[in-house]
C-alpha cells in the first residue's frame, strides 16, 4: 500500500474496523487480573539497536491498521507518514524489563515489529511517552483502547506488570464502555477550525480559554476534542 493510497483513506471517513477494535471492556479485565505483577527488573542488558530493530516498511502497515495517517494518542492527523514516528504502545525498554530481557534475540525482534503494539504518533508525542508504562503516562484521547492494547501486548508475550500500572488500567477501564479504537476523520471539522488554534486534533485548556468557552461542558461541540481529566462532564474547570 502506497502512502499516497494510505493518504486517501485519511482524509477520507471514519472507519471502525474489527482488526482495530480491541478486547471488550470485561475481557481486558480478565486478561489484567492474570497477569503476574511484579516490579521490574533488567535481568540482561537492554541493547535497542542489537535486539529491538524493525524495518520501517511496518509503518505504512501501522497506518493501514489504524485506517489512516493520524496519532490515536491525540487524534492530530498528518499529510503523510513523515510526519509520524513509530510508537510502541508497551515500550521496548519497558517491555525488557518486564520480561524479555529473559528470552531469545527471536523473540524481541518479533515484539519490536509486532503490528498489536505499534501505533502511530508525532515526535513530540513519542519522545514525551519514551519508556513510561501506562502507570506513569496516559494519552489524551482513546485511553480505553490504549489499555486494551497494553494488556494484550502484556499477555501475548508473558511480560510482568508492576502495582501501580495494573491500578492505572484498572481505573481506566472502570470508565470505559468499549475498548474500540476511535478512527479520527482527517477532514478538519467545523469546530476544530474554529478552536484548535495549533492545529494538532486537540483543543486545550489555553485554546478554549482564549476563545471564552471554558470551562467547556458536555453539551458543547468543543468538549468531543479536549480532555475531561476526572469525567465529569466539564473540561478545563
Amino acid at each position: 500500500m502506497t502512502c499516497k493510497s494510505i493518504f486517501a483513506v485519511a482524509i477520507g471517513f471514519l472507519v471502525f474496523s474489527s482488526a482495530v477494535s480491541g478486547s471488550g471492556v470485561a475481557e481486558a479485565m480478565r486478561m489484567l487480573n492474570k497477569l503476574t505483577v511484579a516490579a521490574e527488573q533488567r535481568c540482561s542488558p537492554y541493547e535497542r539497536k542489537k535486539h529491538y530493530s524493525y524495518p520501517q516498511s511496518v509503518e505504512p502497515l501501522i497506518a493501514e491498521q489504524l485506517g489512516g495517517i493520524y496519532g490515536p494518542y491525540t487524534g492530530a492527523c498528518f499529510t503523510s507518514l513523515y510526519e509520524t514516528q513509530i510508537e510502541h504502545i508497551v515500550a521496548v525498554s519497558e517491555a525488557h524489563d518486564s520480561g524479555l530481557c529473559a528470552v531469545s534475540p527471536a523473540v524481541r525482534s518479533q515484539f519490536a515489529s509486532d503490528l498489536r503494539n505499534l501505533t502511530l504518533a508525532s515526535p513530540a508525542v513519542n519522545r514525551g511517552k519514551s519508556g513510561k508504562d501506562a502507570g506513569e503516562w496516559q494519552p489524551p484521547r482513546n485511553r480505553c483502547w490504549f489499555a486494551a492494547r497494553v494488556i494484550a501486548v502484556r499477555s501475548a508475550y508473558s511480560l510482568t506488570i508492576d502495582a501501580s500500572e495494573k491500578a492505572a488500567l484498572s481505573s481506566i477501564l472502570s470508565q470505559c464502555d468499549s475498548t474500540a479504537l476511535k478512527v479520527f476523520d482527517c477532514r478538519r471539522p467545523a469546530v476544530l477550525m474554529q478552536y484548535d488554534n495549533n492545529k494538532n486534533g486537540h483543543i486545550s485548556c489555553a485554546e478554549a480559554r482564549a476563545h471564552g468557552i471554558a470551562p467547556v461542558s458536555r453539551d458543547h461541540p468543543a468538549y468531543a476534542w479536549m480532555t475531561d481529566g476526572d469525567n465529569d462532564g466539564k473540561a478545563c474547570e
